[in-house]
């Protein structure tokens, strides 16, 4: 998204998705679409820019998530995500 390879780990978008759900995001299992592996979101790979994120898988690249921000509302997609669970934090 930036137009660099520079990237983070899933901890990067954790605020944003603390604002959308009541649990910690970063420690939701989502099973790749691409090679079917289950991580947790904060092992992903995420690229930023000032429209949003892009979370891939950080064993084949294909994409988790995204999130975009544009004109006061916030879409989330989970693209071809087979599953996703987390457990309640107390």
């Amino acid at each position: 998204m930036t137009g660099t390879n520079t990237h983070f780990d899933g901890n990067a978008i954790a605020g944003k998705l603390a604002d959308l759900f009541a649990i910690d995001g970063t420690m939701a299992s989502i099973r790749c679409p691409g090679c079917g592996t289950v991580e947790v979101l904060a092992l992903a790979m995420v690229y930023m820019d000032e429209m949003g994120a892009v979370a891939h898988c950080c064993h084949c690249d294909a994409v988790l998530l995204t999130i975009v921000e544009a004109e006061g509302r916030v879409w989330l997609t989970l693209p071809g995500a087979m599953a996703v669970g987390a457990e309640p934090q107390p």
